[in-house]
């Protein structure tokens, strides 16, 4: 049996469709360490977690993506206490969890795979950082023909610093690769939308 089995509740006139998977990229201690630097939506975390409570009380699929860096010192390396989930999304027994070391959830991993023997209609995504794994993620997501959905306040990013060494703020970083993706790659949504689709499509 997939790990991904699920029944669906939701109506079809929803935005996001029944049986839709949850995707949640990243979310890991290690994006606590100061190294990072400054980032917007706090509430982000808290955000994925009601996703996630609500998906598993309609038992629609999730996964969990896990990033082990490869990169010397870095607090998402496997081992170190950053790797961790962060508490509010810690997998259940039975989540898959997605193991990977590059940007895309896809390169290197099976999620593919659970996704299409879950036969799942689409997958709606959040994590950390919207600009990097959530985006490299949702751009291969379309690419390889799934419905897309990107729960913005659900997503976050760092401050960054251009090539020419311009300082571009996490709000203004996160707001443009939502932009970039929005009706190219995905559909950006705000959580209250998703939640709203479910309440109505309960029986």
């Amino acid at each position: 049996m997939s790990p991904l089995r699920h029944t669906s509740g939701m109506t079809e006139s929803s935005a996001v469709p029944p049986g839709a998977a949850l995707v949640l990229i990243d979310i890991q201690r290690g994006f606590d360490d100061p190294v990072w630097g400054a980032r917007n939506n706090p509430a982000a975390e808290q955000v994925a977690a009601a996703l996630l409570a609500a998906w598993r009380r309609a038992a629609w699929p999730v996964v969990h993506v896990q990033h082990d860096s490869t990169e010397p010192g870095s607090p998402l390396a496997p081992g170190q206490p950053g790797h961790r989930h962060k508490p509010e999304v810690t997998p259940d027994a039975g989540e898959p969890v997605v193991h990977k070391t590059v940007n895309s959830a896809f390169i290197g991993t099976d999620l593919e795979q659970l996704l299409r023997s879950a036969a799942a209609p689409g997958v709606v995504l959040a994590g950390i950082t919207t600009d990097h794994c959530v985006s490299t993620t949702a751009r291969m997501a379309g690419n390889l023909g799934f419905d897309t959905w990107l729960v913005g306040d659900a997503c976050a990013a760092f401050d960054r610093v251009g090539a020419d060494g311009t300082q571009y703020p996490a709000q203004l970083v996160h707001d443009v690769a939502l932009a970039s993706l929005h009706e190219e790659f995905a559909t950006v949504v705000d959580s209250s939308a998703v939640f709203a689709a479910l309440r109505a499509g309960r029986p």
